[in-house]
């Protein structure tokens, strides 16, 4: 058999062909803070080339300049698939800074005006004896009302939502769990006058109690009672049934499972929204007003007269009119947002301290 050869194909000399990526081109860091310096700057150039007085048509002037602006460079640069998400992330971000700029514009307004009447003596004496345009007196028996007033309420509406939540968690079947629910979600829509209406015509009308700290108390209760259900139904659904039915399966009773168990795993939470609750009321003034009726001097014992609040006083000096009384009104606002604040702070610690460790 004589030798045979196969053609095979001659592959001619050329060029390597260049390397081939999957990225795709993108906008460097530095972009979208370059992108937001001179939009800002261009949104107040042109609001003052057109006139525009007002620093809130700038800011939205600027706003759609970052927006419109980021879409265009990213379309241009890396695609239009990638430009629809730098544009739903440019929308996120303006709306996080509107949001931001009212609460931070608050609290700094808050703080310059506060603090200039803001010291001990302020802290420690209250308005006895001093007229409404003088300068000098003080917000101690606010503090003292608002303490008295938020704990006593605390003391009544805690209980009762901690166990109305057990009950629709653990217990509720049926319609009546269903009308406890329904309730208990028009409760929480319900505006604070009415309740300060419902216990001012139920209790100061009706049984003839007269104003007191005590029925600003019960109306702040209702007012609590459903948000703490809310918080503590959640939390209470939150713990794995794998735990009750451990429990139950050792011979453990129900009452004692929820006891032993289901409440100590969701303490955190419930701690939590707990505190949460509080700060709701605290600022309530509605209530107050149609209630506690204010006084000008402290009042230790809050089931008997009329008694301040931190929210009431700082209506009733603003009501005054004057620049020592507008002065003071701020001073007591800047107290009520570090009470909130500590108890929003104790709030996170609580969920911080028994959130589950992580190993």
């Amino acid at each position: 058999m004589s030798d045979m050869t196969l053609d095979q194909p001659v592959i001619a000399d050329s060029a390597p062909l260049p390397p081939t990526t999957l990225r795709r081109p993108r906008l460097p860091r530095w972009a979208a803070p370059a992108l937001a310096a001179g939009s800002a700057a261009a949104g107040c150039g042109i609001g003052l080339g057109a006139g525009l007085t007002s620093r809130i048509q700038w800011g939205l002037i600027a706003a759609a300049l970052f927006v419109l602006g980021g879409y265009a460079l990213a379309a241009r640069v890396e695609g239009r698939r990638q430009a629809k998400d730098r544009l739903a992330t440019s929308l996120v971000w303006v709306c996080f800074v509107l949001a931001v700029v009212p609460l931070v514009s608050l609290v700094w307004e808050t703080i310059a005006r506060g603090v200039t009447v803001l010291n001990g003596s302020f802290l420690s004496h209250s308005m006895a004896g001093v007229l409404t345009v003088q300068p000098g007196g003080g917000v101690y028996h606010a503090i003292v009302g608002t303490l008295e007033q938020v704990g006593i309420a605390t003391a009544l509406a805690a209980p009762v939502g901690l166990l109305t939540a057990v009950y629709l968690v653990e217990y509720g079947r049926g319609r009546l769990a269903r009308a406890v629910t329904f309730f208990v979600d028009v409760m929480t829509g319900i505006p604070s006058i009415v309740a300060g209406l419902f216990v001012l015509s139920f209790w100061i009308i009706m049984l003839d109690f007269g104003y007191s700290g005590f029925a600003g108390s019960m109306a702040l209760a209702i007012l609590m009672m459903p948000v703490v259900v809310r918080s503590t139904e959640e939390m209470l659904k939150l713990v794995p049934n794998e735990l009750r039915e451990a429990s139950l399966a050792l011979g453990v009773p129900k009452w004692r499972t929820i006891l032993k168990v289901v409440l100590p795993t969701a303490i955190g939470g419930i701690a939590t929204g707990l505190m949460l609750s509080v700060a709701r009321i605290a600022g309530e003034t509605a209530p107050i007003v149609l209630l506690v009726f204010g006084s000008q001097v402290i009042n230790n014992n809050p089931f008997d007269g009329a008694q301040s609040s931190l929210p009431y006083y700082i209506y009733e000096q603003w009501a005054a009119g004057n620049e020592a009384s507008y002065d003071r009104a701020w001073a007591a606002a800047l107290v009520l947002i570090a009470f909130v604040m500590i108890l929003n702070l104790v709030a996170r610690g609580i969920a911080r301290w028994k959130a589950p460790k992580s190993r």
